[in-house]
């Protein structure tokens, strides 16, 4: 008789490494893994594609069925490194941004910032040819995400840290994504996934090098420093304010 799997959608990035090999390497979890943008982890679980994601925190408003599982998240306690805004002007003078396609809870949190922080009203653009970064014009900032930070640093004048700005605003540290499966999910299986989050983060190093990142000289930091798994009683916290202040800036469709 087939086995049959659990599918679990997670985000292809470095700051999931860990999980990854957690989930891999799991002793109680036989998991088919499907790896895509934050966006369209939220869209395999809404389309039921998936039975348990990690998905973005702007997501959750939009999932009837979903409940949180885990004490793991992809959080920040202070700079994340991987969320920023770039320009070439300071902040205050930026009056076009650029909005990276693969995130809509990093544009939620753009916004949120531009109008409670920064007090600006740019113009909105969504990011999906990235070579407009090549060439900037004046006045443009971009909000990128994930890996692909890591090329553009030093290429730009100005890098705001998405989440040392959101500390900034409330004192709070972030939450990007949270582990949810459908109400109802067998108790077994959400203890089988704990377990194998938990393998994954106690086993960093070994997650870079299996996962070809270990010539990265910058991975481990990263995922040892700048993010953070622990979904503490602060990340709750801070999740909540989150979802309430983006509620006047969250779209109606696009989930992540």
């Amino acid at each position: 008789m087939a086995v049959v799997k659990t599918r679990i959608a997670a985000v292809s990035y470095l700051n999931t490494v860990p999980f990854i090999y957690g989930i891999r390497h799991a002793d109680k979890l036989r998991a088919e893994l499907l790896l895509a943008p934050p966006a369209e982890c939220a869209r395999n679980f809404i389309d039921k594609k998936a039975d348990i994601a990690l998905v973005p925190a702007g997501a959750l408003s939009r999932m009837d069925d979903a409940e949180v599982i885990s004490d793991y998240c992809i959080g920040a306690e202070k700079s994340v490194r991987t969320v920023t805004v770039m320009s070439n002007v300071p902040i205050g003078e930026v009056s076009v941004l650029w909005l990276d396609s693969h995130s809509m809870t990093s544009a939620l949190l753009v916004k949120i910032l531009a109008e409670e922080l920064w007090h600006i009203r740019p113009r909105w653009k969504e990011l999906t040819d990235y070579s407009v970064a090549e060439h900037p014009a004046d006045g443009e900032g971009f909000l990128f995400i994930g890996d692909k930070v890591f090329g553009y640093e030093g290429k730009f004048r100005y890098t705001y840290d998405l989440a040392d700005c959101w500390r900034e605003l409330t004192g709070k540290p972030f939450v990007f994504a949270v582990w949810v499966a459908r109400k109802g999910s067998a108790p077994e299986l959400i203890d089988a996934l704990e377990e194998s989050l938990e393998l994954g983060v106690e086993r960093i190093w070994e997650a870079i090098v299996e996962s070809g990142h270990s010539e990265k000289e910058y991975a481990y930091t990263y995922l040892t420093e700048n993010i953070d798994f622990l979904f503490d009683y602060q990340k709750r916290q801070a999740l909540e304010l989150f979802r309430e202040k983006s509620k006047k800036f969250t779209p109606r469709s696009n989930p992540g």
